[in-house]
């Protein structure tokens, strides 16, 4: 039996994983009351049952206290019962914009504002995500990167480290990302903008690849920043953290950054136990949704 208990943030993606479980063959079920949680684990874990993957939605209810739900949790783990916590959690920011958007009222901010509900969940919810597993952030992630994600932990049963990585390329001229935490400039290799036949093409095309990488200090570059980052990631890993975005820039984000990102993606995507994704930020085709609650 395999029993995971799906919860989090209002807005964090909940129920789009729930919904991707779902497809992985697992037996759904979503906002089970407090006082019915324990009846619902011992039913399921009683020998011979023909359910062997179970996942079980729990959210904070403006109408009960999420504290019994998490003393729930930790007593049926002192009980000798065995499950997995996956805490679906988005930054203040992405949680607010998603409840604006969709005009949904917070369970914690009833005739108030989001921003105080978020802040209010945050606090309620912060001795459960100390339990949890898993912690995915889904600030940045596509549905299909989500699905992923849960596929690695959940179905390929890989090791898992609650951090995930964004390689992603950008242009000075746009801004540097305010989300990013390591910044790192190319603009010291030849710019295939001013060669004609590879000023309106990208980083993706194969002919801009092989005019920045015919460069040796490219390759040189890429070798001391792969290098760099892997020995990196583990020690972000041991102390916690759970997003790592890696910026690399060019003038226009749409040649040298590209290439050097889609290199360093490559070298790194099977290198160790952690989400990695790739993000052109100022390529005209490239676009990031929104999970759904």
């Amino acid at each position: 039996m395999r029993f995971v208990v799906v919860t989090g943030m209002s807005g964090g993606g909940k129920s789009t994983a729930l919904k991707i479980l779902e497809d992985f063959g697992f037996y759904c079920v979503d906002n089970l009351p407090a006082s019915l949680i324990e009846k619902f684990v011992e039913l399921i874990t009683m020998p011979n049952g023909e359910i062997t993957k179970v996942a079980l939605g729990l959210d904070v209810r403006a109408d009960q206290s999420f504290e019994k739900t998490t003393k729930i949790l930790k007593d049926l783990r002192a009980g000798g019962y065995q499950f997995e916590i996956l805490f679906m959690d988005a930054s203040e920011a992405v949680l607010i914009k998603r409840y604006k958007e969709t005009r949904r009222v917070h369970p914690l901010a009833v005739g108030g504002r989001v921003e105080d509900g978020v802040r209010k969940e945050q606090k309620v919810l912060a001795a459960t995500r100390k339990m949890a597993d898993y912690v995915i952030d889904s600030s940045k992630l596509l549905t299909r990167e989500l699905k992923a994600e849960l596929e690695r932990i959940f179905v390929a049963n890989e090791e898992y480290n609650s951090l995930m990585v964004t390689v992603m390329s950008f242009g000075f001229k746009h801004g540097i990302p305010a989300d990013a935490d390591l910044v790192f400039d190319v603009r010291f290799l030849p710019n295939p903008f001013y060669i004609e036949e590879l000023k309106h093409k990208t980083g993706n095309d194969p002919e801009v690849q092989q005019f920045v990488m015919s460069n040796p200090e490219a390759e040189m570059f890429l070798q001391k920043l792969t290098d760099m980052v892997q020995f990196l990631i583990p020690n972000y890993i041991n102390e916690g953290k759970n997003q790592l975005v890696i910026a690399i820039g060019c003038t226009g984000g749409k040649h040298r950054s590209v290439t050097l990102a889609n290199e360093l993606y490559a070298r790194m995507k099977d290198q160790g136990h952690y989400g990695i994704k790739l993000y052109h930020r100022d390529m005209a085709e490239s676009s990031l949704q929104d999970l759904q609650r």
